[in-house]
């Protein structure tokens, strides 16, 4: 726990006998007859109150505290091994600032498992238990790697619209929004905008922001606003360029996890191993045949089901691969945007990066030459039309680029390993929760 007024100092033994002042909540409250402990939690920790009756004012003794009150507390730091951390703090002061109403919607220590719905609900209290804590410090770390890698490779973030007129990748799964009485979706992906944006001369860009999708399922694995990480960069030979970005990030914000949420993995029982570069590569071809030999039912030029995704995650375990991608994908299940290999059409420039069995990102490299992009864009059955103010944008110069899409919710629910992709969002949103 850190001293008040001073988030540089924390409460250790090495301020022993020292005069501080701490604040949080109560978190837990023990009345042993002669003694009194109350635990102290704020978002760093937990720091033991001890109240002997003998060494305590009476108005200390006799002060009403019930737990997850707001404490302000000032007291001299004594070592003691029993305690957490091996200190705590005898006080002479207890401010109570402000009183909690019992009982609580939920428990905080642990002892008592709430329902999921009944946690989010009280997400408020919910994020006062340390382990739930420990999850969305992890995603801070995890967000602050992802911009520390871009910015050391000169990318430049950029924001993109969330209001459109066009659906970025068709299908039905856009939200529809009156506009001025024109008919606007919320956005599914800033992918058009990005590519529109290589055409500037940035020519390496990224960006982290939400994006909204109409999902009909009730998963474990969806939910209607994502966060996204975005990237887009011109002037490459092929999709390798962006794998191998995609695949350098991975691994950059997975060892900034490592180096900073080192008490985070430990308390949630994680021991998170950072891959090898280069991750490992496999066509789609060789996926279908692996799985056909492990008596999967599935034919060439069909995507992935779940259940798939798992079981090829589980045999590419066995070789000792947790990230790797899926590469040369049909070009029929692919966006109109992605570019098709000249040598062989039928094949794809796209990728998955897939880890621990779960898609965590697409890319691939996109088609630049605006005639075979049109093209593209009919063979999926879309308007030209409607997609008018992106072409523009390919109509003069507009060179090589790729990119890819990666989903941070779903990278905190595999880095830690979480049941369902909702534990790692602080108010998620899905088919039937719109509140809190």
């Amino acid at each position: 726990m850190f001293i008040r007024q001073d988030y540089a100092v924390e409460v250790t033994s090495e301020r022993d006998g020292q005069e501080v002042v701490v604040a949080g909540w109560a978190h837990e409250i023990r009345d042993l007859g002669g003694i009194k402990f109350i635990l102290v939690r704020d978002k760093t920790g937990i720091v033991q109150l001890a109240l002997p009756k003998k060494k305590v004012s009476e108005s200390i003794w006799n002060v009403q505290i019930s737990k997850e009150d707001v404490l302000q507390v000032k007291g001299v730091v004594k070592n003691s091994p029993n305690a957490p951390n091996g200190v705590e703090v005898i006080p002479s002061e207890i401010n109570v600032l402000s009183k909690a109403v019992s009982p609580l919607p939920l428990e905080v220590t642990g002892k008592v498992e709430s329902e999921f719905d009944t946690r989010i609900k009280s997400r408020f209290m919910d994020l006062r238990k340390p382990d739930i804590a420990a999850i969305f410090k992890v995603r801070d770390a995890v967000l602050t790697g992802v911009r520390d890698f871009f910015e050391s490779e000169k990318f430049i973030e950029i924001n993109s619209p969330r209001i459109i007129g066009a659906g970025s990748e068709g299908g039905s799964e856009l939200f529809p929004l009156p506009y001025y009485g024109k008919e606007a979706f919320l956005a599914q992906s800033p992918q058009l905008y990005k590519q529109i944006i290589m055409a500037s001369g940035f020519d390496r860009i990224y960006e982290i922001g939400p994006v909204f999708r109409a999902e009909k399922f009730d998963t474990t694995r969806h939910i209607s606003e994502i966060i996204m990480v975005d990237s887009e960069m011109s002037f490459i030979e092929d999709e390798s360029a962006v794998m191998d970005v995609l695949g350098k990030m991975l691994v950059s914000v997975l060892r900034h996890v490592k180096k900073v949420c080192s008490e985070e993995l430990e308390l949630l029982g994680i021991e998170l191993g950072i891959p090898n570069l280069p991750l490992r590569q496999v066509t789609y071809d060789e996926v279908i045949a692996l799985l056909q030999e492990n008596d999967e039912k599935i034919s060439w030029g069909e995507d992935l089901s779940d259940p798939q995704e798992r079981k090829l995650g589980e045999l590419m375990a066995k070789e000792g691969f947790e990230a790797y991608f899926i590469t040369r994908y049909p070009s029929d299940i692919k966006a109109f945007y992605i570019m098709e290999d000249d040598s062989n059409p039928k094949y794809s420039k796209a990728f998955d990066l897939d880890y621990m069995g779960i898609e965590l990102a697409s890319g691939g490299q996109r088609e630049h030459r605006v005639d075979r992009l049109v093209e593209r864009i009919k063979k999926k059955g879309m308007s030209p039309e409607q997609l008018g103010f992106y072409i523009e944008a390919f109509k003069y110069g507009m060179p090589p680029h790729g990119g890819f899409g990666l989903g941070l919710d779903r990278m905190v629910q595999l880095i830690l390993r979480l049941p369902n992709v909702k534990e790692s969002v602080l108010f998620p949103r899905d088919i039937k929760r719109l509140i809190p």
